[in-house]
């Protein structure tokens, strides 16, 4: 039998949602029946809102889509100007303020605090400037990813940006794909750095080589089924296909179709394409697509470029894109690092403006949650590297601070079991001050998710941090399971997951003692992932204990059990919410 959300969908999905949401807009918070909240929230998020969690009833998350990343001249300088009008709540960020902008791992936007009675004027200034929220969550396309450099960078072999750029065009909006089984990820890239993360995605375009007619062609070859959710993570697999670009939409249509068809929309554990792949293989998913959902010959699996894939593969280069870079037309492009993704709005606006000043206007998102200024003029390269706002965002970031991803945590979502993002941040300037790489380690990646949801995509990680309790001194504490060795590249590998329920006052501890035995048993250029790679389970338990430091951690109750982690009085009873479109509460009174 189909599920409640089906159920849910068949009633009110896609496009027409957002009638109804502009009437309860129109209306006020309380104009959404009580016992219709589950089913609204739902559906919301096919327009980008997702409900924040217990606590901050009537405040929504807002999420924009910018397919691959980019962003126009002009669009950042927007977002800002939304983000400090209409993301402030009741309570300010200790670390980052009252109004900030959220870089995702798929190269989108997060906004927090947002009211329902405000979403006519927001949707209105992000479309009259290019920019939307259609589909940014909820079960369809959503933001389409890839290398963040497409069209810049002197290391790829076929620009994807216009590929990447006519699958959200074809597909935003499409009646016949808003109403998937569950959402569908996709993937897109033309470089040989492995930074589109095609690995971990429902669909995946990668860059390969073909022989057609005596000729030497560039193309994409096709890997489905890919994703790290509820705790059984899978690679995407190929399903032995080449396209040239041009046939690149006509894929897209007939592997979404699939899905939508034979997806499971009895059990939404099970309604990920990598389930089916599981169920029926590569070689029937090919025979499937091709006798059902294309009406031309599929050709087989081009020659990929995946020996030379850099990002996260576990050695020397990074492959993230950022620093400084030579871009085909002389001109530079400036990554940033952006630690765990976060920006004050005020920083943003002003990065907006050097955008402008010193390059064309555009930036660009990353999976790796830091932003890229792009088109840099040659002669005014160094100046910009001198600007005060790059001390903060630097192109040349310790390890520790340039390895560091969280996801939202139970500051507003209802699915995180810890704090994320404040907490990331006291990891990384702890250990950037206290622990010394070992030598030759320049690229050391530590991710830490809230739960098994997986936004922060810790199995891919060197260290893998996700979101646990436990007691300690008989008190409930939050804590963090422990993974080792994860990465992609050319041999994609999951954390092997060796410590369970470590406090997270004592994570540091861990880390620094684990280092220090890499350290002292390594062989001579032995990279860390080849060190995890090579020693059993049992071995790797052992390899460090975890301890207190001098590190301190304000964020050890139960931040889920409060109304919002920083607040002075965190207890769900002193939450102003619900709030009116004002900020005021009209939380009822106690008795």
């Amino acid at each position: 039998m189909p599920t409640k959300v089906e159920n849910w969908k068949d009633e009110v999905y896609g496009a027409e949602i957002r009638e109804h949401l502009m009437e309860f807009a129109a209306e006020g918070w309380d104009a959404i029946p009580e016992d219709e909240h589950d089913a609204w929230f739902e559906r919301f998020k096919w327009w980008g809102l997702y409900h924040q969690r217990k606590g901050q009833e009537s405040y929504f998350m807002m999420r924009i889509g910018t397919p691959n990343g980019v962003l126009e001249p002009g669009q950042l300088q927007v977002v800002a100007e939304i983000a400090d009008e209409y993301a402030r709540g009741p309570v300010d960020n200790p670390e980052f303020g009252g109004a900030y902008c959220d870089w995702t791992t798929r190269q989108s936007i997060q906004l927090h605090w947002i009211k329902i009675e405000d979403i006519p004027e927001i949707f209105e200034k992000l479309e009259a400037n290019g920019l939307g929220t259609q589909q940014a969550c909820g079960d369809s396309w959503r933001n389409i990813v890839g290398c963040p450099v497409a069209g810049k960078d002197k290391h790829e072999h076929i620009d994807a940006w216009p590929v990447a750029e006519e699958l959200h065009e074809t597909f935003k909006g499409n009646d016949d794909y808003a109403n998937l089984p569950r959402k569908w990820k996709v993937a897109v890239t033309g470089c040989d750095q492995g930074c589109g993360q095609g690995d971990i995605n429902d669909l995946a375009y990668e860059p390969a080589e073909k022989e057609v007619d005596g000729e030497t062609k560039l193309g994409f070859n096709i890997r489905v089924g890919g994703g790290l959710s509820r705790k059984e993570p899978r690679f995407s697999r190929s399903i032995d296909v080449w396209v040239p670009p041009e046939r690149a939409a006509d894929i897209g249509h007939g592997m979404s179709a699939l899905f939508r068809e034979y997806g499971d929309r009895d059990d939404r554990f099970n309604a990920r394409i990598k389930f089916l792949v599981d169920e029926w293989g590569t070689e029937k998913m090919r025979d499937v697509l091709q006798e059902e959902f294309v009406d031309f010959e599929l050709q087989t699996a081009g020659e990929n470029m995946r020996d030379q894939y850099t990002y996260n593969a576990g050695g020397q280069e990074h492959g993230d894109h950022v620093g400084v870079h030579e871009q085909p037309d002389g001109n530079y492009y400036v990554g940033l690092d952006v630690l765990v993704g976060r920006m004050g709005v005020d920083d943003v606006s002003e990065l907006a403006e050097l955008a402008d000043e010193y390059g064309s206007g555009e930036v660009r998102l990353t999976q790796r949650q830091n932003i890229i200024v792009t088109d840099v003029d040659s002669d005014r390269l160094d100046e910009f590297l001198d600007e005060p706002l790059l001390e903060t965002y630097s192109p040349d970031p310790h390890p520790f601070m340039r390895g560091s991803i969280a996801c939202t945590g139970t500051e507003f979502c209802s699915l995180s079991i810890v704090e994320t993002k404040n907490r990331q941040v006291r990891y990384a300037r702890w250990l950037k001050d206290n622990v010394e790489l070992p030598e030759g380690v320049t690229d050391f990646h530590i991710h830490l998710s809230g739960c098994t949801a997986s936004c922060a995509q810790p199995q891919i990680a060197d260290i893998s941090l996700r979101g646990m309790k436990t007691r300690k001194d008989g008190d409930p504490v939050e804590a963090l399971d422990i993974g080792l060795g994860g990465g992609l590249g050319e041999n994609p590998n999951f954390a092997d997951w060796v410590e369970m329920r470590v406090p997270a006052d004592e994570v540091p501890g861990y880390i620094r003692n684990l280092l220090a035995t890499f350290e002292a048993e390594r062989e001579p250029g032995q990279t860390f992932r080849e060190f995890i790679a090579e020693r059993d389970e049992e071995t790797l338990q052992d390899l460090a204990e975890a301890e207190e430091t001098d590190y301190e951690d304000p964020y050890m109750h139960n931040t889920k059990m409060t109304w919002y982690p920083y607040a002075d009085e965190d207890d769900m009873g002193d939450s102003p919410a619900p709030t009116d479109g004002d900020g005021e509460s009209i939380a009822p009174a106690d008795d």
